[in-house]
């Protein structure tokens, strides 16, 4: 979540706030650097690294848990840094023709959001691959790469008039399909773990739609509400695909859960909605499909009131100490963590709340962090220069990454010498 734009209003200092892939970790970005935060408890948010001895950092994303970061700070925001934080090593850097809006990591790909082009990287030597150029403006970077590597698929907006989603395999380098997701601009998008299932909101907020990958076709629809339309600000998938969260700029997020009718409790038949559901199948021939499909819509299963309303935020959907849990980082500068009941849903229950940021008192957490800052790189580069000698840490900076054995990516000798133009057109 790039809060940059948003610099003048409430805790200035915060910048970017984004949660890794696996929801295991959290990375925040300041005008006075970055910090790391490991979300293993719910009662204390353990610092896995901070540095604030660099400029603002707009976007930070943390590969899995492993130790390569990719950064932008708006000093240079054509600049994307990729960085081995353990090591305190900057890896490479690559410079774009415009602003750099949004990055997106897997153990495969890197991609870079410009406002009309996309730039797909090899993760393992940082070349690019392709370039999707002439996209509709997308003036906040808004795409998904999904994290499976059998389904390596890139969403981003088909247009900035209506709600078209464009799938595009970035191993194969190939569009997959394109899907009239909703009749107003999108707003969010999110895959699930294995990407056979996309979520989707427009600008409009009122309406959450899942559709299935790589077909297209739609699955589920929820109502977000009626009476207002709001600005979605994230949606996340549980592991499972079982539930679905949405965010927005008011103080509720909402929890879909993803069942089919056939799923539904049986008492559910017995009773007045149960009724009218059924009428309204028998009826279905001569109402209007508007009035249908506001009766078929999904309503949210679980709900939270945020102490705040107004607030851009992210929210996402974890595991942690073996309980499901719902985290929402806000512009607020804190993160929530709340309770999920997976069996009665129902009003969730806050069960910590953490400051992400330090106070106005210096008093930071880099006393506690267990790992030294970035140091500048040991070799001047220029803006002509090609050469990268320390590009060989892409090949150590996953070390701790448990979930990437089939990329070997803690063998130094997995990944050849890179090079690569600090340029790109």
């Amino acid at each position: 979540m790039n809060l940059a734009s948003h610099a003048g209003e409430a805790n200035a200092n915060l910048l970017f706030v984004n949660f890794n892939q696996d929801c295991t970790s959290l990375a925040v970005g300041t005008k006075t650097g970055c910090r790391l935060f490991s979300l293993s408890s719910v009662d204390k948010l353990e610092p896995i690294y901070e540095h604030n001895e660099t400029e603002d950092i707009c976007i930070v994303e943390r590969l899995f848990s492993s130790s390569l970061v990719a950064m932008v700070s708006l000093s240079s925001p054509r600049k994307l840094k990729v960085c081995h934080f353990k090591k305190g090593t900057e890896i490479c850097n690559y410079s774009y023709p415009n602003t750099i809006l949004a990055v997106r990591l897997n153990r495969l790909r890197l991609i870079v959001a410009l406002e009309e082009s996309l730039y797909i990287h090899n993760i393992r030597d940082m070349k690019v691959l392709h370039t999707i150029r002439d996209t509709p403006p997308n003036p906040t970077g808004l795409c998904a790469l999904s994290v499976h590597n059998d389904n390596c698929y890139l969403a981003y907006p088909g247009s900035n008039q209506i709600g078209e989603v464009q799938i595009f395999d970035t191993v194969n380098l190939r569009a997959v399909t394109m899907i009239p997701a909703h009749d107003s601009p999108l707003a969010a998008l999110a895959f699930n773990t294995t990407a056979t299932k996309l979520a989707t909101a427009s600008e409009k907020g009122t309406v959450i739609r899942v559709f299935s990958l790589p077909d297209g076709q739609k699955l589920f629809e929820f109502r977000r509400g009626m009476k207002r339309c709001v600005s979605i600000n994230s949606l996340a998938f549980t592991t499972d695909s079982v539930f679905l969260s949405a965010s927005s700029n008011t103080e509720t997020v909402h929890i879909f859960k993803l069942e089919t009718p056939r799923e539904r409790p049986t008492e559910e038949q017995g009773s007045w909605m149960g009724y009218v559901s059924q009428a309204l199948k028998s009826s279905a021939s001569y109402l209007p499909s508007g009035v249908t499909d506001v009766f078929n819509q999904g309503r949210a299963f679980a709900n939270i009131k945020l102490p705040f309303s107004g607030l851009k935020n992210i929210c996402a959907l974890a595991m942690i100490q073996k309980l499901p849990r719902v985290l929402v980082a806000s512009q607020d500068g804190y993160l929530y963590i709340y309770n999920l009941d997976p069996a009665e849903g129902g009003d969730c229950t806050l069960l910590k709340q953490h400051r992400l940021i330090s106070d106005t008192s210096g008093e930071g957490i880099a006393e506690q962090g267990g790992d030294r800052p970035l140091t500048k790189p040991d070799y001047m580069e220029s803006p002509d220069d090609g050469n990268c000698p320390t590009a060989d840490l892409l090949g150590t900076a996953a070390h701790e990454d448990t979930l990437t054995d089939e990329l070997k990516l803690d063998d130094d000798n997995e990944f050849p010498p890179m090079t690569h133009h600090t340029d790109i057109p």
